[in-house]
């Protein structure tokens, strides 16, 4: 397998709420993933997870060290080109599902293709194809706050996959779901890799999620360690 994303020296650190000092979150942090491969980082809540996921996707600058995209160092890309790597390559779904409130289930699928270009046709079959493969092709044309939380998580995966993505980021996916719809999320997030030739890397504190994965990293007081 190739490496698509390589994580190499990160290092992060906040103020600390007192103002005296800095807390720091990820230290000299390395984290490789092959293309076909599911990856899960698992740790505490609070231990820096997410602030992880959000450096490897482009969406936070680290203090030092570099993010790897098949060889190429995502921050040396000018805003405008990362945000359309990111809209490109990547696909982003988080514990809240961030969908709009405004549009229906369909058009929060649509877009991430409308962003790039896509034409509506093109995108409504594509978002209808999705929502059919996650097994909600009727509540395409309801609202959010017409979902479950289940059936709102799935959407959100939809629409991580508009784009056909090379890589999954899933940050708690199913944090704030039951257990029956955690175990249909997960079982749709890890078919992923055969239905739609995708990576993941998933962010969890559940070990027995992380179990399922190929690669475990750890992270704990700053370090994260291959399992």
């Amino acid at each position: 397998m190739s490496t698509i994303l390589e994580g190499k020296n990160i290092t992060k650190s906040y103020k600390s709420e007192s103002g005296n000092g800095s807390l720091v979150v990820l230290e000299d942090t390395s984290i490789t993933i092959e293309k076909g491969s599911i990856v899960t980082v698992v740790g505490a809540s609070g231990c820096g997870k997410s602030t992880l996921l959000h450096i490897l996707g482009g969406l936070d600058r680290p203090d030092s060290g570099t993010v790897y995209w098949k060889k190429e160092s995502m921050y040396d890309m000018a805003a405008d080109a990362l945000a359309k790597f990111r809209n490109r390559k990547l696909g982003f779904v988080f514990q809240f599902h961030h969908l709009l409130p405004e549009f229906t289930a369909i058009e929060n699928v649509m877009m991430p293709a409308l962003i790039r270009g896509e034409t509506v046709d093109k995108a409504h079959k594509r978002a209808l194809e999705l929502l059919e493969k996650f097994g909600i092709p009727d509540r395409a044309e309801h609202r959010p706050t017409q979902l479950s939380g289940g059936e709102q998580q799935r959407v959100a995966m939809a629409r991580a996959l508009m784009n056909n993505p090379d890589l999954i980021l899933a940050d708690e996916p199913t944090g704030n779901l039951d257990e029956k719809n955690t175990e249909i999320v997960l079982n749709l997030l890890f078919d992923l890799r055969e239905i739609e030739d995708v990576s993941i890397l998933l962010i969890t504190h559940e070990k027995d999620i992380a179990s399922r994965s190929d690669i475990i990293y750890e992270l704990s007081k700053g370090k994260l360690t291959e399992r």
